[in-house]
């Protein structure tokens, strides 16, 4: 039996404050942020949807969506994604994270058709919500909770089924995201 095909969803509607560009368009080794997500996801999906009301995104290629919701942070983010989407099953991934590869991402597709509505990454004790597979169903209590005024996207995962796969040291590296000048410049002097 053929998987169920998943969609892919990047954040990058974020205000980038601590980095002062946004940060999806920082080119690391040769390119964008964004387009190194881009090739970690393409294995895995049949669509990749950028959450951005940014037109400069639009040099992807890709289906370019913006927020349904103005001002809501992440969660809107993630709702515009999940709204948009013809798949149960959605990758969605924030846009600060460049050294995210393929077989991060197979960690999550290895649990896509197990009972949860959010499989997540951890490390150590800390879950990493933007890099997750959520099915499309949940969409339902993040715009509730959107609508109630709350913006934390941990706050939304505490209220669904949930899953996290547990990452290794060196795979956790993988997922650092870069927030600040100085985070770029450390990665930088990796591999």
């Amino acid at each position: 039996m053929m998987a169920e095909p998943l969609t892919g969803i990047i954040l990058a509607g974020g205000e980038s404050s601590r980095m002062g560009v946004d940060k999806g368009l920082i080119p690391y080794r040769g390119k964008p942020f964004v387009q190194h997500i881009i090739e970690a996801l393409q294995p895995w999906v049949g669509e990749i949807i950028i959450a951005s009301g940014r037109s400069e995104y639009d040099r992807f290629q890709l289906r370019r969506v913006s927020d349904l919701i103005e001002d809501a942070g992440p969660l809107a983010g993630i709702y515009t994604g999940l709204f948009y989407t013809k798949t149960r099953g959605n990758l969605i991934l924030s846009c600060d994270i460049p050294l995210i590869n393929a077989s991060v991402l197979a960690q999550l597709v290895a649990h896509r058709a197990e009972p949860f509505q959010v499989i997540q990454m951890q490390h150590q004790n800390e879950t990493m919500p933007l890099i997750a597979l959520y099915k499309k169903g949940c969409m339902r209590t993040c715009l509730k909770l959107i609508e109630s005024g709350e913006r934390r996207v941990r706050v939304w995962v505490d209220q669904l089924r949930s899953k996290a796969i547990s990452a290794s040291d060196a795979t956790a590296r993988y997922m650092v995201n870069i927030n600040t000048p100085s985070e770029l410049k450390k990665i930088e002097s990796w591999m």
